[in-house]
């Protein structure tokens, strides 16, 4: 064999190599892309999220997994809400969940039964950003609901309370939903959507919810 059918046989031989090497290349990218996992949606809440008083199913985290199979979206959504629950209940139940559930996303829907109970303000955003940052180091994207509380608690105390959900928003680069009740506590009808207790939602008002969530979930879910 001469020298030119040496350089020949050497660069074919190299273009097959590099040929099988982009073609396994490519197969592994596909088969990863097949086998992405798909999300977990995990919802860690109070009586807002744990259906009470409301027949089951008709909840807006059950909304949501309707809502999210008609739009033709692959999730799991676990709904690890407990009624009477505060931020020092769920701080104390994430890190079992993270580890059973292993979430992609995770929705905090906590805070309003620590305004209720008169709970320091600040113990209410640490347990925020706690239970936010531990979701986040266990590769969770984090949204908050934020919530508001009366008028007759007072301006000042209101104005706080609410702020502490864009603090912690802020401080973690967690997405938000400034306020979970919008268009349901403080529109022009609101006692025809709670019910006779004045301070949970009727199953009415379970829709406008899952529309103050859905946009800013969807937006995590890209």
């Amino acid at each position: 064999m001469n020298v030119v059918e040496k350089l020949s046989g050497w660069r074919t031989g190299r273009r097959d190599c590099i040929a099988a090497l982009a073609a396994l290349g490519w197969a592994a990218g596909t088969h990863a892309a097949g086998n992405a996992r798909a999300p977990v949606i995990l919802v860690v809440g109070d009586s807002l999220s744990a259906e009470y008083g409301l027949a089951r199913g008709s909840g807006w985290v059950e909304l949501l997994r309707q809502r999210l199979a008609q739009d033709k979206i692959e999730a799991t959504v676990v709904n690890a809400s407990i009624s009477g629950d505060t931020t020092s209940g769920g701080r104390a139940r994430l890190a079992a969940l993270l580890k059973a559930h292993q979430p992609t996303h995770v929705i905090i829907e906590l805070g309003g039964n620590d305004a209720l109970r008169g709970l320091p303000l600040k113990n209410t955003q640490d347990n925020l950003a706690w239970m936010t940052q531990r979701a986040q180091d266990a590769g969770a994207r984090v949204l908050l609901l934020g919530m508001q509380v009366p008028p007759n608690y007072g301006g000042d105390y209101g104005r706080r309370f609410a702020q502490i959900f864009q603090d912690v928003a802020r401080e973690t680069k967690a997405a938000l939903v400034p306020f979970f009740l919008q268009g349901v506590a403080d529109g022009p009808d609101a006692a025809r959507l709670f019910q006779a207790d004045r301070i949970h939602p009727n199953a009415q008002a379970q829709p406008m919810m899952l529309d103050n969530v859905l946009p800013q979930l969807k937006k995590l879910l890209r």
